[in-house]
């Protein structure tokens, strides 16, 4: 099943989407500036969900 992610490129700063299937394993390329050097974003819980501690808020 593909899901949408979140990618940072650390040369330039631009975050993006894209569309990555399960298990999938591939080097990928900023769309701004193609620098090869990405980290993915990990998922956050909803904002307004629970506070940074992982606590339910009210």
């Amino acid at each position: 099943m593909a899901t949408m992610e979140n990618f940072k490129c650390m040369l330039c700063g631009h975050e993006y989407q894209e569309l990555v299937e399960e298990g999938e394993d591939k080097e990928r390329s900023c769309p701004k500036c193609r620098s090869n050097s990405i980290r993915h974003l990990k998922k956050r819980a909803s904002q307004g969900d629970s506070d940074d501690k992982g606590k339910k808020t009210e």
